[in-house]
């Protein structure tokens, strides 16, 4: 089986996750652009983060056979400095046409400050007007009414709930998100947030339609494997291959297969590795290493 996780920030992991993900069947991942554990000071710092986004990671990837996307926006926990977000928003128009970029995100509430909802106003605005899929961030303090609040302002812009996946969901939240037309995604964390066997009983309660599971493995206490695992246990509690397929694969790739820069034939029809690939000039292979050996890591084969 495979899989795409569609919410991981691999900028903040090591080449050494690339290797396990692959081993254990991620055959493609979105990395959403995000708050990286403390504030930016400069847009140049932002340009800096976007070009990453686009172009080492999207090589670091491909080094270990897995298909990079990204989406790009101005994180909330950054909305509230207004002079640096006023200068982000010039240049995103700049990002989220480039190649690899599946939507705009993640964006939505984390203090549910004013300056939060008008950034987020502005960028579903511009995902409406570029026909992008929005990938949304809740918060990780009331987020239920945050949940609410961010599909009022999506629904007022004018966005429709299907080019939406609402992100970090759990219990509290599922049943209006799912109720009013959008996809649900879930993270899956170790000891906070949702872990996986959690998952599972909501699998058995609302079934697979719109839901997604993703690992938001970042800088913090996270784990870059967790959609294979959250599989395998899956399978173990009797849920079938279809279902479990259909949430970590056949979801994710519909959701922001809207945005016509993912389709299955990326990664399907690919070549091959060839470990001669450069960046700039560099290679991530030291000392003449063999990108067979390094892939011969964790194996999480679902089958």
């Amino acid at each position: 089986m495979k899989f795409l996780d569609s919410h991981v920030h691999m900028v903040s992991r090591t080449t050494d996750d690339y290797q396990r993900m692959a081993s254990a069947g991620v055959a493609a991942i979105i990395e959403p652009s995000f708050w990286q554990g403390q504030p930016r000071t400069h847009v140049g710092t932002f340009q800096d983060y976007f070009n990453s986004l686009i172009g080492f990671e999207r090589f670091r990837a491909s080094q270990f056979g897995i298909r990079h996307y990204c989406t790009i926006g101005l994180n909330p926990k950054e909305a509230n400095n207004e002079r640096l977000a006023d200068e982000v928003m010039e240049i995103l128009p700049l990002y989220i046409c480039k190649e690899g970029v599946v939507g705009i995100g993640e964006i939505g509430f984390d203090d549910q400050s004013a300056a939060e909802e008008k950034y987020l106003r502005l960028q579903a605005q511009m995902a409406l007007e570029a026909d992008l899929p929005i990938q949304i961030h809740t918060p990780h303090r009331d987020k239920k009414t945050g949940t609410t609040r961010t599909m009022d302002v999506l629904e007022d812009v004018g966005v429709p709930p299907s080019k939406v996946v609402i992100d970090h969901n759990n219990e509290e939240t599922v049943k209006e998100v799912l109720g009013r037309g959008y996809w649900a995604a879930f993270t899956i964390y170790p000891h906070t947030k949702l872990g996986n066997e959690r998952m599972i009983e909501i699998m058995r309660e609302f079934g697979g339609e719109r839901i997604i599971i993703d690992s938001a493995a970042d800088w913090g206490i996270s784990d870059a494997l967790a959609v294979p695992k959250t599989a395998a246990l899956m399978k173990e509690a009797g849920v079938t291959l279809d279902a479990i397929e259909t949430v970590s694969y056949r979801n994710p790739l519909k959701a922001y297969g809207q945005s016509g820069q993912l389709k299955e034939a990326d990664w399907a029809e690919t070549e091959g590795i060839d470990p001669t690939d450069l960046f700039e000039g560099n290679t991530l292979l030291r000392g003449g290493q063999d990108i067979g050996k390094a892939m011969s890591g964790e194996d999480l084969v679902i089958s």
